[in-house]
């Protein structure tokens, strides 16, 4: 069940980013969260220097702390920094320990399998007071797309790949439909709670109060995802949510303020930023073909057909319908700015979209950005005839085509 709720979710935001995103937030500010819901978690601090990272540790009043890099990724126990310092988990035994370590990875840009090679900047890490579990389960809150509804969702095998869990063992994991308006019930979320194992009324009564808090956020803060990974039963019997992942609705923006107010740009492709700045959907891969189509359907399919031709995109490059010639020229800049790109495909189909705008774009574009690469260029529809004509009194090396697999050809021949 598990692994079909996830894969949903995943094809789900595959599909919205195309035109939206999912907003993340950092551990220390996930922290803060919960807190502010009454939801239990190991007392925290955040600090954005060495020194503050010092100050925060003599005022702990303890001495075995842990310190994390505040990284929007996963895998930061393992990953390792540019500068060579290994790990973006530790444990610190002292202040001094605390300031060396945060001077470390502060500053830093942090490598991980969700990262790829170019890392993320770590601007900030988090000293979190050490609490020894004995026991840790996972728990999330999750749009499931079967039952049209929220599901919570949880495991007595927590602190490990829930998807290998899933897949090894589907009756390891515990899905309990939530009621919209209701939310979860105080004996649904102690059955829950139950069924994980938890064995005194206390440690039953503190996880169900957590799991309906969780369903409490997600359902006031607009969350599309909250993933608790560990939740853990203490060696002194309490029970803390020990680290957490947020996503919230990028389309209730307007109404959660104080949420979008954390989005930290720093951990974002920059390409994107500036993209999204320009009311460009924008997406940026690894090929050498640059794209810019008009159309979630239309660019999925080009970057299908240019796969089928041997090729491979460097971007998904959505347009929209109310492109003026200026976004066109910012489109290029943007795909200009990465060098992998070889070739640039241009797809447009005039329907909202008047192809002589797009041509006009194109032709600016070129001429004013010294473009050298190869321009392939497809228009149909709006304006088609026009547009054409345009680009052949241009005097420019734009190589046009009616043929979308021709042009998706040339386009790959062209970027080798």
């Amino acid at each position: 069940m598990l692994s079909t709720l996830r894969k949903a979710g995943t094809m789900a935001r595959s599909a919205s980013t195309v035109q939206r995103r999912y907003l993340s937030i950092h551990e220390y500010q996930s922290m803060k969260l919960l807190n502010l819901y009454g939801i239990p978690t190991p007392k925290s601090v955040a600090a954005t220097s060495p020194q503050e990272a010092y100050a925060a540790a003599s005022n702990f009043g303890k001495d075995k702390l842990v310190i994390k890099a505040q990284v929007l990724a996963g895998g930061r126990g393992k990953g390792k920094f540019d500068n060579g310092f290994q790990g973006g988990v530790h444990m610190v035994d002292s202040p001094e320990q605390a300031k060396e370590i945060a001077s470390k990875m502060i500053g830093s840009k942090l490598i991980t399998k969700q990262t790829g090679e170019h890392g993320r900047i770590c601007n900030a890490i988090m000293l979190a007071e050490r609490r020894q579990p004995a026991h840790e389960y996972y728990v999330a809150v999750l749009n499931d797309r079967a039952t049209q509804g929220v599901v919570l969702v949880a495991s007595a095998q927590g602190g490990m790949n829930i998807e290998e869990v899933a897949a090894k063992n589907p009756s390891a994991i515990i899905t309990t439909p939530i009621d919209f308006e209701k939310g979860l019930s105080k004996d649904e979320a102690i059955s829950v709670a139950k069924k994980l194992g938890f064995q005194t009324d206390k440690t039953q009564s503190e996880a169900a109060d957590i799991f309906i808090n969780l369903y409490r956020i997600f359902k006031e803060k607009d969350a599309t995802q909250i993933e608790i990974n560990p939740m853990a039963l203490t060696t002194d019997g309490e029970v803390l949510c020990m680290d957490a992942k947020f996503g919230f609705d990028d389309n209730a923006e307007f109404r959660q303020k104080d949420i979008f107010a954390l989005r930290d740009i720093s951990q974002e492709e920059p390409s994107e930023v500036e993209a999204q700045k320009a009311n460009l959907s924008f997406i940026k891969l690894d090929g050498s073909i640059g794209c810019l189509v008009n159309g979630a359907g239309l660019a999925m399919a080009t970057m299908d057909v240019l796969s089928l031709h041997g090729g491979n995109p460097a971007n998904f490059l959505d347009v929209g319908g109310g492109a003026t010639p200026e976004t066109v020229k910012k489109a290029f800049e943007i795909l200009l700015q990465d060098p992998k790109v070889k070739s640039i495909f241009i797809n447009i189909f005039g329907g909202i979209m008047r192809c002589d705008y797009i041509a006009e774009g194109v032709i600016k574009a070129t001429k004013e950005l010294g473009l050298t690469i190869p321009l392939i260029v497809r228009l149909k529809g709006t304006k088609e005839a026009e547009a054409k004509q345009m680009i052949r009194e241009s005097g420019l090396k734009i190589v046009a085509f009616d043929s979308l697999d021709d042009a998706a050809e040339k386009a790959v021949q062209l970027a080798v």
